[in-house]
């Protein structure tokens, strides 16, 4: 008989609907339920592409006489970390600081009050490793809730008091200066490996946000080291098996098994991942006019629309990294979509192109992965442009073959955050190379934020599920990057209304999130008040909300011109120059807003009429401009937004043709009428 969670509207969740553990979501019900039965509450956070959550899941909550255990000592709670971003922030907190580390699945034991007393990630079902079995640790919290229940809530009641405490401030460290900036290079500098191009360490995430700084940094500050560094980094993870080398898209980080060994992937791709990773190798063609990069940049594209477009219009979470090995067993296992064996690659491609194939991806008999199965990878040097007709055609047969193999899970829910970042990678990509197709996905997927996750008081729901809302409110990320869509959206169609939603986002920032210091808070003010109020300036996977509120409210005040939004984009980037010379790594995506604040940023008016080729240039040398965080607005003398937009207002032609004008905080330089011009101002 399913459980509660079968009403639930998250993928993940209802991956545990059938579990005999008798789960219950968050909510209020379920902690009055632990208080009135006098037991402690069990919280189980992870995520649908989540591999370890898989296995404990397997392992742990379908096992009939565990989880008889933990429904008769236990209320137990499930959370998707996704749609509860807030919880799993609180939560993580305090294990990390418990236990020196974190992970999903995360488990939490806390009291009925919600205050945790005893912390984990994956347990195994037998002890293993130095780790105790997950029954041995209900056993053991159960023991000590019913024996010791005093030295419990002592441990709680100073867990609590610890993370309440930890209250942040941007104090006066004032916005990021050149020093901070350099501080902050010299620093990255010490952690990359030059061999390999990487960051230096056995698991490698991509380091999306460190590389926008750096192609920002070289092109305000000139600086060759920042530019070799993220075409070291961007080539490295591009021929590595990080990228899908067939479909492309990124997988979620790489790790090497044994010393010298190749880099294998855990396979999972997200959708932020991906977003991000899209909109670097773009802006990388940008700034050097490199063909790997472009072919990036498209190829991740392409994958993002094929593979995660919803029939809705918006953008799904993830591709789970296991699926059906094929066999008949119904076996699930990490990797099988991805991998190639010899026999295979023949199988598809005769011998003579598998011969290629094989030396091209890396290939071998022995396998660099399980079981014989090889990952793809482009050995040595190579870009993928060696003998490219060939390639491609390799890579079109690979694709058609893969596509009839079993294909991963796919998480459909809609974040609205996640979302706010392909639009802006979408809506790039697709103007800098001529894809009018990928800026009407940027434009759906916007349509969608619009119509269904924003109220009438332009309130944002975190996710959506079949194009309806969820639940969950909003948090600081997704006004952040929604609003970053927005104006990336409004700078590449000219289309004004883009800009005006990202405006209502960015003023619920400043009434919801934002403290009277500047500091920036992850939840709204009137959310659900946990043990202690969420706030992390630091990178994760993606830009913190923190320092994406910084750019955005940057750009919405370099397009409008308002005192009010910059000077709040100000205050929150005074948290980057307070960390960004001791951690670049965690706070990339404030560094690269840093950039853009040193560089003005410019702000760029295209007037002309829409038909006009001339317009045209002048808005794609615009577009293509590397001068950090640069804004362009675009439209016609009289038109609707060029009354509306106040960077477009009283720019006229010069001499009857379309003209651009390029500003910083609304004092503009003599209007030019030649894109090679406009393009020389806005190099950086």
């Amino acid at each position: 008989m399913p459980n509660r969670l079968a009403q639930a509207t998250s993928p993940y969740l209802l991956q545990h609907a059938d579990n005999p553990v008798d789960w219950w979501p968050w909510e209020t019900d379920a902690f009055e339920e632990a208080r009135r039965r006098d037991v402690p509450v069990f919280l189980s956070v992870g995520y649908s592409a989540c591999h370890w959550c898989h296995v404990m899941a397997h392992e742990s909550f379908e096992d009939n006489d565990t989880a008889a255990y933990m429904n008769e000592h236990f209320v137990s709670v499930k959370v998707d970390r996704e749609e509860r971003p807030d919880v799993d922030a609180v939560y993580m907190e305090a294990v990390q600081a418990a236990t020196g580390q974190g992970g999903w699945p995360m488990s939490v034991f806390m009291t009925p009050d919600g205050e945790p007393f005893y912390f984990g990630t994956y347990f195994p079902p037998e002890p293993r490793h130095g780790m105790p079995s997950f029954r041995q640790v209900l056993e053991g919290v159960h023991n000590a809730w019913t024996s010791r229940r005093d030295e419990v809530g002592e441990v709680a009641g100073k867990i609590t008091r610890d993370l309440a405490e930890r209250e942040l401030s941007t104090g006066d460290a004032g916005t990021p200066t050149e020093e901070t900036q350099a501080l902050a290079l010299l620093q990255l500098t010490r952690d990359i490996d030059p061999a390999s191009g990487w960051f230096k360490g056995d698991t490698k995430f991509p380091p999306s946000m460190v590389i926008e700084f750096l192609l920002r940094h070289h092109a305000r500050a000139g600086s060759v080291a920042a530019l070799e560094m993220a075409e070291g980094l961007s080539g490295a993870m591009a021929r590595s098996s990080l990228y899908d080398q067939v479909g492309g898209g990124f997988h979620r980080y790489v790790l090497t098994p044994r010393p010298g060994g190749p880099l294998v992937p855990h396979f999972e791709k997200m959708l932020y991942d991906n977003a991000l990773l899209c909109r670097v190798y773009a802006h990388l063609w940008r700034t050097t006019g490199s063909d790997p990069a472009r072919r990036v940049a498209l190829e991740t594209a392409d994958f993002m629309v094929r593979e995660l477009r919803t029939e809705q219009g918006g953008f799904a979470s993830a591709l789970d990294a296991d699926s059906d090995d094929g066999s008949g067993s119904g076996r699930h296992v990490e990797g099988a979509y991805y991998v190639w064996t010899p026999d295979q690659l023949r199988d598809v491609l005769g011998e003579k192109d598998a011969e290629f194939a094989a030396a091209h991806f890396g290939v071998t008999e022995e396998g660099t992965f399980e079981e014989g199965a090889s990952v793809l990878q482009l050995p040595d040097a190579a870009d993928g442009s060696d003998d490219a007709e060939r390639v491609a055609s390799v890579r079109q047969r690979l694709l058609a073959a893969r596509a009839q193999r079993p294909r991963p899970g796919r998480d459909d829910k809609v974040v609205a955050s996640w979302n706010g970042l392909a639009i802006a990678a979408l809506a790039e990509t697709g103007a800098y190379f001529d894809r009018p197709d990928l800026v009407q996905a940027a434009t759906d997927a916007a349509d969608l934020l619009v119509r269904v996750h924003m109220d009438w008081q332009a309130r944002l729901h975190r996710t959506s599920r079949d194009g309806v809302a969820g639940a969950n409110s909003g948090v600081l990320e997704d006004y952040a990057n929604v609003a970053e869509g927005f104006l990336a959206l409004a700078s590449v169609t000219g289309e004004g209304v883009w800009g005006e939603f990202a405006g209502f986002f960015l003023d619920t920032v400043l009434v919801q999130f934002t403290a009277e210091d500047g500091a920036l808070y992850d939840t709204a003010a009137d959310a659900e008040t946990l043990i202690r109020r969420p706030q992390d300036p630091t990178d994760n996977a993606t830009p913190s909300g923190w320092t994406a509120a910084a750019g955005a409210l940057l750009s919405y005040a370099a397009l409008t011109g308002s005192d009010l939004h910059r000077d709040a984009a100000g205050a929150a980037l005074g948290i980057v120059t307070a960390l960004g010379g001791r951690a670049p790594r965690f706070i990339g995506w404030g560094l690269a807003v840093g950039e853009a604040a040193l560089a003005g940023p410019r702000e760029v008016a295209v007037v002309g009429p829409a038909d006009d080729p001339a317009t045209a240039a002048l808005h794609r040398a615009a577009l293509l401009g590397t001068a950090p965080g640069t804004v362009v607005a675009l439209g016609a003398p009289g038109s609707d937004d060029a009354e509306e937009v106040p960077l477009l207002k009283d720019r006229p032609l010069v001499d009857g043709r379309p003209a651009a004008y390029v500003c910083r905080h609304f004092t503009c330089e003599r209007p030019t009428t030649d894109p090679q011009e406009l393009a020389e101002r806005l190099r950086g």
